[in-house]
């Protein structure tokens, strides 16, 4: 599979966050290199489980929408498979060419924001869309986008609802918002973004580790 070490996805990431066109990119908080022994268990569950459900499909290529730095989808290099992956932040995609470079990973990183994306030049056998369409204004048009480019595969993931801010307010954060992190818009608990992914989308398996829902899904028809 080619998947890189979790120790490996740890390293190098920046501190600050980066705000561009006044909207958060990247990753708030450093949950690949953070060093609590508790949210360091709750990432290594998260990338587990994302890593067994891309197993299942072991595409020959993958666009991870919204890649941020591109620590998910360095995971997945070897093996010939193709890789590009999109973020509307040109800083981040700066830090994700680095990264990749560094390591000597071939993935072609590309500015673009969800809604420019086309199937004609940004379709992939699966399409990965990571703890990005909570901060969406748009989430529907955002995934009928991911529909026409997932050929035929979506694996998409959000955080999950109430828990995600009940887990925030017993560590003291963001209390003055009852728990709700900078820049999420959108909130969901699992049955409600399974509702929203239905129209669109078959459900081929859900996976829920703490606190997040993970959704394996194929185009409908395709």
């Amino acid at each position: 599979m080619g998947l890189c070490s979790l120790e490996e996805t740890r390293k190098t990431v920046k501190k600050e966050p980066i705000i561009e066109d006044g909207i958060l990119a990247g990753n708030l908080y450093p949950k690949y290199s953070t060093k609590n022994p508790i949210f360091r268990h709750l990432v290594d569950s998260f990338l587990s489980r994302i890593d067994q459900l891309v197993l299942t499909i072991d595409p020959p290529d993958i666009h991870e929408v919204g890649c941020g730095e591109g620590h998910l989808i360095s995971r997945y290099t070897g093996q010939n498979r193709k890789l590009k992956a999109s973020d509307f932040s040109e800083q981040v995609i700066a830090i994700a060419r680095e990264l990749a470079l560094s390591k000597g990973m071939d993935i072609d990183f590309r500015v673009k924001s969800v809604y420019s994306l086309r199937p004609e030049e940004d379709s992939a056998t699966l399409v990965i869309c990571s703890e990005v369409l909570e901060h969406l204004e748009n989430p529907d048009q955002a995934l009928q986008v991911l529909a026409s480019i997932a050929s035929p595969y979506l694996l998409a993931s959000v955080p999950r609802e109430p828990i995600w801010r009940v887990l925030n307010m017993a560590r003291g954060k963001y209390l003055g918002d009852l728990g709700n992190t900078p820049g999420h818009l959108q909130h969901w608990s699992k049955a409600s973004f399974l509702k929203f992914l239905g129209p669109r989308f078959d459900i081929l398996q859900v996976s829920t580790p703490l606190p997040w829902t993970i959704v394996l899904a194929r185009v409908k028809g395709k």
